[in-house]
């Protein structure tokens, strides 16, 4: 069986952090911890495995990233941690950078863009904030709606030394059937070198309930002629998928939208690409 680093995965535990967005999905409003991972991701080999921060609120932000750095104690597959940051503070967020500087785990910084207003990432002070994630040698994980793909091209055009990687293919309107101007964008932002783009997340995309492989295809291939082998890594986004398939269902999925590829495109895609973007050791 083909290797996992799983480059996109979520814990949290409400009886410790406050996470207000999950009141309104009560199917995951339970505490999602390595263990329960592991109890549902069968047999796959999964051998890495990357936290993106869950939303908790802003305050707790570094309490989430030193949570779930002791969790890393009894969980060695737990290479990395994307971290939030306010980073429409701009300059002012080095404060914040440094205290997460202190956790050897962190690799990255993740402000949400999704609930934002369409421009809210060309503010000077947001441009600022994550012009300064290249002083720490952070990636960025741009977390969008498709409408704001043309934000997330500009944003990276300004800051060419930040690494990008773009989550869940910009969140494609995959059960209305939408194709443009998402597609063009991913063409433009794929021809930036420091974007990569996560293959997860496009289970939630489609329609939860009655979604099939077919639907998602369209959207992996040409996530694949945009970005190639060499900058598209997977992501289970576990626990959000299970609102619309499994831990398993979803890498099932996954292997076989990509089973005409070479085994080597296979690996880099599974594999090598989450821990050379993420800079697992």
């Amino acid at each position: 069986m083909q290797p996992l680093v799983d480059s996109h995965v979520h814990f949290w535990q409400p009886a410790q952090l406050r996470y207000d967005w999950l009141t309104s999905v009560p199917a995951i409003n339970h505490a999602c911890t390595p263990e329960l991972l592991t109890q549902k991701q069968g047999d796959i080999e999964l051998q890495q495995i990357v936290f993106v921060q869950a939303d908790c609120v802003s305050a707790q932000g570094i309490d989430e990233a030193a949570w779930v750095s002791a969790l890393a104690q009894t969980e060695p597959r737990l290479g990395g941690i994307v971290a939030f940051a306010p980073l429409e503070q701009g300059e002012r967020v080095r404060g914040w950078l440094e205290r997460l500087a202190a956790l050897p785990l962190v690799k990255g910084v993740r402000r949400l863009l999704q609930a934002e207003p369409v421009g809210f990432a060309r503010q000077p002070d947001f441009v600022a904030g994550v012009r300064l994630l290249a002083q720490f040698g952070y990636s960025f994980d741009i977390c969008i709606v498709h409408p704001q793909m043309a934000d997330a091209v500009w944003l990276a055009a300004q800051c060419p030394e930040v690494r990008f990687v773009l989550d869940h293919l910009g969140k494609p309107g995959i059960a209305a059937g939408l194709w443009e101007p998402w597609a063009t964008e991913m063409v433009r932002l794929a021809a930036l070198p420091n974007v990569w783009c996560k293959l997860s997340g496009l289970v939630t995309e489609a329609d939860h309930a009655n979604w099939q492989p077919a639907d998602l295809q369209p959207y992996i291939d040409h996530a694949l002629a945009t970005f190639g082998a060499e900058r598209l890594m997977f992501g289970g986004d576990w626990p959000v998928s299970e609102l619309a398939t499994t831990y398993v269902g979803w890498w099932e999925t996954a292997v076989s939208a990509l089973s005409h590829l070479s085994a080597a495109d296979q690996h880099r895609i599974f594999y090598e690409n989450g821990r050379s973007f993420y800079q697992l050791s």
